[in-house]
């Protein structure tokens, strides 16, 4: 066989090879930058920075049944949201669109239904944390500051205050108390969170709110239910607005 016959790669093979490499590193660059930046759109906080409810004319109620009622009289709609202290899931939620609803329920869009569980008293530290925060959580409502409530309401779901499941350590009620001190709560309900006085109470509640929530169809937590229809909360950045 003659040489010319024989296969001789051309440098102009090379650089193609080169080029191509090139260019497939730099798509995957696009694609895992677009990657986090979509991410962390998605996971920041919609109108970060209104906070919680501000306005006086925002009512709440802790209703016979344990649900905290949080909105204006004359609300166009009410929706209701069940949730776990302990619900990672919940604290995504409430960290994403808190402050939207928020603002919402103080321009009288929306008045929510408040229904705190304790289905994962069992993964928290003490074995009794969604419990004793579903009782805080009604102590601070008892008192009808619904600016308070609401800045409570928030700071549990926060980073900073929702303990991990199965983590080594939760809240004492003393620190619960603290907690509502710092969001606002008067003294009052800082000394029924203190004392516990509301936990076997809050543990019926959450008892009926479970039933409320199997009731709906909904499947877990945090749920929103509107009309008795159950809106995908968490992968429908834009549920508020379309409430």
């Amino acid at each position: 066989m003659s040489s010319k016959n024989k296969y001789n790669p051309q440098p102009e093979s090379s650089r193609s090879t080169y080029i191509l490499g090139g260019l497939a590193v730099l798509v995957i660059a696009v694609l895992v930058i677009g990657g986090v930046i979509w991410q962390s759109n998605r996971s920041k906080p919609r109108n970060d920075g209104y906070g919680g409810v501000q306005n006086s004319e925002v009512q709440v109620a802790l209703q016979a049944d344990g649900v905290v009622l949080l909105g204006k009289p004359d609300a166009a709609t009410t929706v209701d949201l069940f949730e776990d202290p302990m619900c990672p899931y919940c604290a995504e939620l409430e960290n994403k669109n808190g402050q939207e609803l928020a603002q919402s329920i103080d321009d009288g869009k929306v008045a929510v239904r408040y229904h705190v569980l304790n289905f994962l008293d069992r993964l928290s530290a003490s074995g009794d944390y969604s419990t004793r925060a579903v009782a805080a959580s009604e102590c601070v409502a008892e008192t009808g500051d619904a600016v308070a409530y609401s800045a409570f309401h928030a700071a549990l779901f926060s980073p900073a205050n929702q303990p991990k499941e199965n983590g080594s350590s939760d809240h004492t009620n003393e620190e619960l108390a603290q907690i509502a001190r710092d969001a606002g709560a008067s003294d009052a309900a800082a000394q029924c969170i203190t004392t516990g006085a509301s936990v076997e109470q809050a543990r019926a509640h959450a008892e009926a709110g479970r039933q409320a929530l199997a009731a709906s169809g909904a499947t877990g937590t945090p749920a929103v239910v509107k009309d008795g229809t159950v809106i995908d909360a968490l992968s429908n950045e834009n549920w508020v607005s379309q409430l």
